[in-house]
């Protein structure tokens, strides 16, 4: 792991830039981090793997808004459990969409609507600027890399 050095720099670095710029907007700062994770955690490399994180997150708020509004019309929490045995089969089957097939991110988004209430509002910006925060910590950390080999190529020949 020679590249230690860069992954931490760009992730120390952007983590800063993301914490003050959701202190400024007042928004979850956590709810970044965790659109950061699912681009991280997903199969694809860059923009591709953040429209991938993007989709299933999104995917798995409107799924967790669903189970909390369709339990909230009825007093038995009987129905309430149903929706979320049927609305967790439909997360899982919805990977069969090859946009949606990182059920992770799905289920990433889904908790974190029950986090935050269902406040769609509170959740969708932060979660979508983290995938993008992955995707430029991805960049950076390869900028950097270069910017390393290009140093030793240059000290090898002297």
């Amino acid at each position: 792991m020679e590249n230690r050095w860069a992954v931490a720099t760009s992730a120390g670095l952007l983590a800063v830039v993301w914490a003050g710029v959701a202190d400024i907007f007042n928004w979850v700062t956590w709810l970044g981090f965790m659109g950061c994770s699912t681009f991280f955690a997903q199969p694809l490399l860059g923009v591709k793997g953040m429209l991938m994180a993007w989709a299933t997150n999104v995917s798995g708020v409107f799924w967790g808004w669903l189970i909390i509004a369709s339990s909230s019309f009825f007093v038995s929490p009987i129905i309430g459990y149903t929706m979320t045995g049927l609305v967790t089969a439909a997360m899982c089957l919805q990977a069969s969409y090859s946009r949606l097939a990182f059920i992770p991110g799905t289920f990433i988004g889904c908790c974190v609507c029950f986090a935050l209430a269902g406040d769609l509002a509170v959740i969708i910006p932060p979660l979508i600027i983290g995938g993008a925060l992955g995707l430029c910590m991805s960049l950076l950390t390869g900028r950097l890399i270069n910017l390393g080999n290009k140093q030793t190529k240059v000290q090898s020949v002297e």
